[in-house]
């Protein structure tokens, strides 16, 4: 499946808009006077919203992909940080010319508090655009501005701004740091996302230390009642990305394990 046909598959994958199109295909159908296949439609969009309103649906599938990789203990040594692109948002920093940040900022702090600890460390981040309407906006072009404002120098860092997925940046930052054997890299990434990470970083050879942040999830998620169609439709959306995505790499022989870990 090219870049193009998994972008607008996951257009209608996405639990979010499947539901509104199932209760659209319903109200079609009764217009037309298919009454008992239209009402099915409907009832079937309407449960579907309401329990992604009043349950934990998304929190439950996110947790195992959170609880997958711990975080680790950190060696006295490391020898390079790469940082996975996902956390600027460069249509709306190039329009307000000013670096903006979205949900998964945690990556960067991360990155920079890395940056810092490992003074010696080579750093990479990985990211262009993953925006079909808008491929020229990458999010390699705004990691300057964030290097400024964290204190750390620009040419220590390696941009990689063509990669358009996940295995786009496994790929093109191995070319571009050109990691030796045996040295010690540490990934960080959203840790929903980790599982699928480190699946294609070891797919293109190349091993690294797990470094998961950004958690949505606490380790043990009950039954709990919230009441938000908005955040409940926004991590049910966020952990089907990544179970299909999995999936997907998995079928195609991406990566080597259904669900990749330590």
């Amino acid at each position: 499946m090219s870049f193009v046909a998994g972008k607008l598959a996951w257009i209608l994958l996405k639990p979010s808009n499947l539901l509104v199109l199932v209760l659209a295909l319903g109200i079609g159908a009764r217009l037309l006077a298919r009454r008992r296949t239209g009402a099915v439609l409907i009832a079937g969009s309407l449960a579907g919203l309401l329990a992604a309103t009043a349950l934990p649906l998304g929190d439950w599938l996110i947790s195992p992909l959170e609880n997958r990789f711990p975080a680790p203990s950190l060696p006295a040594r490391v020898d390079g940080v790469i940082v996975l692109g996902g956390a600027i948002e460069p249509g709306l920093s190039a329009d307000r010319q000013t670096l903006s940040l979205n949900g998964n900022a945690e990556r960067m702090v991360a990155f920079a508090a890395l940056a810092r600890r490992y003074p010696e460390a080579r750093l990479v981040f990985t990211g262009g655009s993953g925006n079909l309407m808008r491929p020229d906006e990458r999010e390699g072009d705004w990691v300057g501005p964030f290097l400024d404002a964290a204190g750390i120098a620009r040419e220590r860092v390696l941009v990689e701004r063509d990669s358009r997925n996940t295995e786009d940046n496994a790929r093109m930052s191995k070319a571009l740091a050109q990691p030796r054997a045996g040295e010690r890299w540490v990934l960080v990434t959203s840790a929903r996302h980790m599982p699928r990470a480190v699946g294609l970083f070891r797919r293109h050879g190349w091993p690294v230390v797990a470094y998961p942040v950004d958690y949505r999830t606490t380790r043990d998620v009950g039954l709990s009642f919230g009441f938000s169609l908005a955040r409940g439709l926004g991590a049910l959306d966020s952990a089907a990305y990544e179970w299909f995505g999995l999936a997907y790499y998995r079928l195609s022989g991406r990566i080597d394990d259904w669900f990749p870990g330590p």
